[in-house]
């Protein structure tokens, strides 16, 4: 399998799982393995004081330890890593997961045809499986389905916002270090210019790629790693050897009686602990499930346990500090190698920032694929590592946000408590998203369930009332940052839904498009007119629009719908649905592409060769199936009143496993006659690209044969032609408004969107449409 689509399902060797464990460190635990620099400097900012009884840090220690069992060890690396969308791991995958065992998607243009891909597998057949009371209950109310898809975004917003709060407090309590080797008014004027030129610089090398410097992101971790894990021991033998008895939940208990309301506000600085554990689910993609698990259980999860254990051992013996600001990470460094420390810690908050920078691109290149986001411009960066990205209007909205959230608070404390509840809340929703996925997806009793919601749920609901707690002190930030993400996300996604449904009701019939040629002054130009469309079925409206203010259009048209699917990937052999609209000397085409929600576009070159290539085969398949015995079996109609042909673009330097290719079994064909296309005849063709070969030597011998069709010929020659002549791309460009007597909460959207719409990217930067070719055809959508 070629590794810019994903990893192979089959079991890794001990080697591979070894590289990509080795691997893993740079990507997925850059944050959670920085987290020791700031969790005992938030936890005793305020609420609570480190005194000679050493029961307050014996009892933050305590907490630490079991957060990190029960939410990073058992949660994420036993359960929910197994909750994976064709090894794909995050938000979207539960999500998406969910869409495909229930139907509750909100998606438009869904067409059963999706369901035959690659990838679209379900963990068991939908005939044979039993509908529970909990699946009937979700796809019965559809304001379930709205309101699973706000969670989702909720929990989208949250990571947006932890991309700008993780890089601001990684990196400022890295430098934070210089406190013990400055004079305080030195150090005062010090941190936050050196934070801010650091954060400048990150953020300025983002268009690069990580492909580009990531080779030395699992050195500086896996340093790091060691690193703690060393001043952990040292501090523990040299301080205090008997802090492991503090890992006994009693402490915990002790802790809470002692310092009461005050002990339970400070949970919002012990929750941080466990910032970067969404990782290990969303990065889940680039390596496996073996390789993030030995890497977590072998080297992070002991390395985080005795960098705290080892602060508490000097803490316990250590009192006389003249603020609470010095209970931190530094205060238990020697002060031999605190300088060298003091290097490391910042090169390892720079790789921690870089993760969550390009986890926040990711998600939003999800989003933008759920019609949930404005378009914006994604730039693939590596052409070998499927995923990197890079977005350059949210990386600079990042680095101006990051470092105003630096400048604005310049203390621990309040970004603390804003990343803390960012991080709790992306924790909540997972938790929820995967009780559905255990008994939608896995088909378990709903008490597992249950069971697994409470338990969990109950642990992070208690951190979250922590964190709303100090919404005064930092915490409003995230929520403010959430509601604005929200309202924009929501207008986009309303009012896109609400444009398809606006197409869906004026499409033109079939009929229309084959009596244009009858008409008295309609042309025919030399080339390809691809015509862009959201609709699977149909004319669209501003097409109509388009040749009734200029009649005339291509010779050979191309009906082009660009749509997602809730499958992560599509592989390209896969991606292309390619039809006939009317009969064979109409010479017009539907082309469905099929994109996952981690897909990226293709460059239009690409995309144009490909088209052409799918048309190519299309024409010689109908011809060569026309002729055989699989027109006489059973029709199976997929799209109502519309002839598909199911091709793939099976490109001959396409790559892919040759175990892939023989696994599946010989192409079928099923032909169909649409109801809507008056003397068209309507193919359908479901066949695995795995077999590529057979299809390709069938159509070889086909055209060697002196008894091919002619009207193939022709057709191929007129669509070379036109080829030749040039493609024009034919987009709309929608102004929408209000319908009379409309309120003012949808006046308020529309104004929204079209806000948005006028300062986002158009659709032809989306689609990478050359503006040489560019043909926009106006159109006014009432609402």
């Amino acid at each position: 399998m070629d590794l810019e689509f994903g990893r192979s399902p089959q079991r890794d060797s001990w080697k591979t799982t070894m590289l990509l464990a080795y691997q893993s460190l740079g990507v997925v635990y850059g944050d959670l393995s920085i987290s020791p620099l700031y969790v005992f400097k938030s936890t005793f900012a305020e609420d609570i004081q480190h005194s000679d009884t050493n029961e307050e840090i014996f009892g933050v220690l305590s907490f630490v330890f079991w957060t990190l069992t029960l939410i990073p060890l058992i949660k994420y690396v036993s359960i929910v890593l197994r909750a994976d969308d064709n090894g794909e791991g995050g938000t979207f995958a539960l999500y998406s997961l969910i869409c495909r065992h229930a139907n509750v998607s909100l998606l438009p243009n869904r067409q059963i045809a999706d369901e035959e891909l690659s990838t679209y597998k379900l963990e068991r057949n939908p005939e044979t499986a039993d509908k529970t009371r909990v699946k009937v209950w979700l796809e019965k109310h559809k304001n379930l389905h709205t309101a699973l898809l706000v969670m989702v975004l909720i929990g989208t917003c949250m990571v947006i916002g932890d991309g700008v709060l993780t890089p601001a407090i990684s990196v400022f309590s890295a430098v934070s270090g210089l406190e013990f080797s400055l004079s305080k008014q030195h150090h005062e004027y010090a941190v936050i210019p050196i934070t801010c030129v650091i954060l400048a610089f990150l953020f300025a090398l983002q268009h690069f790629g990580t492909h580009r410097v990531g080779f030395i992101f699992a050195p500086i971790v896996l340093a790091w790693l060691l690193c703690m894990s060393a001043l952990g021991l040292y501090n523990i033998i040299y301080w205090n050897p008997h802090v492991y008895q503090a890992l006994n939940p009693y402490y915990m208990f002790k802790f809470l009686k002692k310092t009461r309301k005050y002990g339970w506000m400070s949970l919002g600085g012990i929750l941080l602990c466990m910032t970067g554990s969404e990782a290990m689910f969303a990065d889940l993609g680039h390596f496996s499930y073996s390789a993030i698990q030995l890497a977590f259980t072998a080297l992070v999860y002991p390395a985080l346990i005795l960098a705290y254990m080892g602060q508490a051992a000097y803490l316990s013996k250590h009192h006389d500090f003249y603020s609470n600001s010095q209970v931190g990470f530094y205060i238990a460094v020697p002060d031999k190698v605190r300088w060298p420390v003091l290097v490391l810690a910042i090169l390892a908050s720079v790789v921690g920032s870089q993760a969550i920078i390009s986890g926040t691109f990711s998600i939003i290149n999800q989003s933008q694929s759920l019609s949930c986001f404005p378009r914006v411009k994604v730039v693939h960066t590596s052409e070998k590592i499927h995923g990197q990205i890079y977005i350059p209007e949210i990386n600079w909205l990042l680095m101006i946000l990051c470092i105003a959230v630096t400048v604005g608070f310049r203390d621990t404390k309040h970004m603390g408590n804003a990343s803390g509840l960012a991080v709790i809340t992306v924790m909540l929703v997972t938790t929820f998203l995967t009780s559905l996925v255990i008994m939608v997806c896995w088909h378990k009793p709903p008490l597992v369930a249950l069971g697994f919601l409470l338990f969990f749920g109950s642990v992070e609901a208690l951190y979250f009332s922590a964190s709303l707690i100090k919404f005064l002190e930092g915490a409003w930030l995230p929520i403010l940052l959430a509601l604005i993400l929200m309202a924009v996300m929501l207008v986009w996604h309303i009012t896109t839904i609400k444009k398809y449904e606006f197409d869906l009701q004026n499409k033109v019939t079939l009929e229309w498009l084959l009596a244009l040629g009858d008409k008295l002054g309609m042309v025919r130009v030399p080339g390809i007119g691809l015509v862009y469309t959201d609709l699977t079925s149909g004319v669209p409206a501003n097409f109509s629009r388009f040749v009734t203010n200029l009649p005339a259009f291509h010779n050979v048209l191309v009906l082009v719908c660009v749509k997602s699917v809730p499958v992560p990937y599509v592989f390209p052999k896969e991606r292309y649905l390619v039809g006939r609209v009317g009969p064979p000397g109409h010479r017009s085409y539907r082309c469905i592409v099929r994109y996952g929600y981690r897909d990226v576009h293709q460059d239009v070159d690409s995309f144009e060769t490909e088209l052409i290539e799918s048309l190519a085969r299309f024409i010689k398949l109908d011809a060569s199936y026309r002729c055989s015995e699989a027109s006489e079996q059973q029709l199976e109609e997929w799209e109502p009143g519309l002839s598909v042909i199911g091709s793939n673009p099976l490109r001959e330097q396409a790559s892919y496993d040759l175990q892939d290719s023989i696994q599946h079994s010989a192409a079928s064909v099923e032909m169909m006659a649409p109801a809507d296309s008056p003397g068209g005849t309507g193919l359908e063709l479901a066949a695995h690209a795995s077999s590529a070969k057979q299809v390709r030597f069938f159509i070889d011998s086909l055209v060697a044969s002196p008894d091919a069709d002619k009207h193939v010929t022709e057709e191929l020659e007129a669509l070379s032609a036109a080829r030749e002549a040039g493609t024009a791309f034919i987009l709309g460009h929608s102004h929408v408004q209000c319908k009379p007597g409309s309120s003012v909460v949808k006046k308020l959207t529309v104004v929204g969107y079209n806000f948005l719409r006028r300062n986002c990217r158009g659709p032809d930067v989306v689609l990478r449409v050359p503006p040489a070719s560019l043909l926009e055809v106006g159109m006014v959508y009432v609402l």
